[in-house]
């Protein structure tokens, strides 16, 4: 097995996820890490003819949320194009500001926050919790002409809290911690006494007047104070005075300001938020960065190419969701770019799709020390041994006996250990983007690396999982067209 003796793609995740407190946030990281390689940027909106060129690398966005990046071949042979793709998800569990957020309770200013995706939301509890998100500003001087534009906001400063009620005052919370999420996780913000507050209503009068008359103003929905932070938050990034005035509208969510970070006592584990999936998101975006600067890089007649979704954690069903047209649009678009003169562009798209090949890769559950007993006995993955290959009779995942075939051969090749993951019979099984996207005629095989606390603020992943998915990508953009020679039509 490939050796893994050192700790630099583990260190690049902790700096490219504390850095990434949203899906906007990811998708930015992405954008810079490939540009810095020479990826280009596509618009859906212009034409894609003639610019697709042997050799080229390039990316599309939508919503700012999701990612497809890809490279052309340096020379695409007449029996037609090969996608080998990377499929993973941008988004997680959190909490998310409400449209009208202002509240005010027992002498407390609060802010009103909706549940995203399927969190421990008990873990939230006793967090310093920042903001962060997509902001739709007006009037920017730096916006080019433009008069709305859209900026992402990352406040680190910990101005929100969900307290726990003390133990003295609820002496069952040790027997279970759950607490409502609509009525008892709504974080505090501020004291609300006037007086308190006068000084800050002073000092930003000017700046926190409500004009009702103003359609496009939403002022009146959220505290002052929580508009006051926004409008400094963006002034300091942004180099221009912000007042609340010019704040449209926003998507913002709560995180964790506690870095992610390596730990355990050898230096083992990851202990971050977002693992879930940003770690196979940062391993993807790596992988495809680094195959472009080996000296052999496009000779093997594939494309390679990675699609980051946002929504999987409520269902992909959004315009930018693994469900979307977004996957089968791009490759629909480099398939007709890049076809041969005998092809028409139906055939050219066709022969694309059944030459090509998904990794879907989520994360998987770790065997947890202290419930042996929620893994099927022969399926017990462990942290720092390896992405494990997911597997359902009831399609809850995409993978078959021929796709996991192909995959074990690319695994060897990179010298990358595998591991088996089924759920038990008596339990449900989750599932991700393979059998989603798989439906367009994908081969696709569903694998993940081992975590444990999925889905809690705080998640526990591998150091060593983080440089063999890495070398499994990196390997797979490279050979795959070496083991994808078993006919199964």
């Amino acid at each position: 097995m490939m050796s893994v003796d050192n700790l630099g793609p583990a260190k690049g995740f902790v700096s490219f996820v504390n850095d990434s407190p949203t899906p906007f946030h990811a998708v930015a990281q992405s954008v810079a890490r490939l540009e810095s390689v020479g990826f280009k940027r596509l618009t859906e909106r212009d034409s894609w003819a003639g610019k697709l060129v042997a050799g080229g690398k390039y990316y599309v966005t939508r919503n700012q949320s999701s990612i497809i990046a890809f490279t052309v071949p340096l020379k695409v042979e007449k029996e037609g194009l090969g996608f080998s793709i990377v499929g993973c998800h941008t988004d997680s569990p959190r909490f998310i500001i409400k449209p009208v957020s202002r509240r005010e309770k027992g002498g407390f200013a609060e802010v009103g926050v909706e549940t995203y995706g399927g969190g421990i939301w008990a873990t939230w509890l006793d967090r310093d919790l920042g903001i962060a998100g997509r902001v739709t500003l007006s009037g920017l001087k730096s916006a080019s002409g433009s008069e709305y534009s859209s900026h992402l906001l990352l406040h680190r400063q910990p101005i929100l809290r969900m307290p726990t009620i003390a133990i003295h005052l609820d002496r069952t919370q040790n027997e279970k911690l759950a607490y409502n999420p609509e009525t008892q996780q709504v974080p505090i913000l501020a004291l609300a006494s006037k007086e308190l507050n006068k000084a800050f209503a002073e000092e930003n009068k000017s700046n926190v007047e409500v004009d009702f008359a103003d359609p496009l103003a939403i002022t009146s929905h959220h505290h002052p104070i929580l508009m006051h932070t926004i409008s400094q938050a963006l002034t300091e990034s942004l180099g221009e005075t912000i007042s609340p005035t010019q704040i449209h509208d926003f998507e913002l969510s709560l995180f964790d300001v506690q870095p992610s970070t390596i730990g355990g006592a050898l230096s083992e584990f990851i202990f971050s938020p977002r693992i879930d999936n940003l770690f196979s998101s940062y391993a993807a975006v790596s992988a495809l960065a680094a195959s472009v600067e080996k000296e052999d890089w496009g000779h093997d007649g594939r494309v390679a190419m990675i699609a980051l979704w946002d929504n999987e954690e409520v269902g992909s069903v959004s315009a930018y969701g693994a469900e979307s047209n977004f996957i089968e649009s791009v490759l629909e678009r480099v398939a007709v770019a890049l076809k041969t003169e005998e092809e028409s562009a139906t055939e050219a798209y066709q022969r694309t799709l059944a030459k090509s090949f998904l990794l879907s890769t989520d994360m998987g559950h770790s065997l947890h020390p202290s419930f042996p007993e929620k893994h099927e006995e022969m399926h017990r993955p462990l942290v720092n041994s390896g992405p494990a290959i997911k597997t359902n009779a009831k399609q809850r995942y995409a993978s078959t006996a021929q796709t996991t075939f192909a995959l074990r051969r690319i695994a060897a090749l990179a010298s990358v250990p595998l591991q088996e993951y089924e759920v038990r019979n008596d339990m449900a099984c989750g599932s991700t983007i393979g059998p989603l996207v798989s439906k367009i005629g994908l081969r696709t095989v569903d694998i993940g690396c081992p975590q444990l606390s999925m889905h809690s603020i705080r998640e526990t992943a591998g150091t060593k999982d983080m440089a063999y998915l890495q070398q499994l990508f990196l390997t797979f953009f490279g050979r795959f067209g070496e083991v994808d020679d078993l006919n199964v039509d």
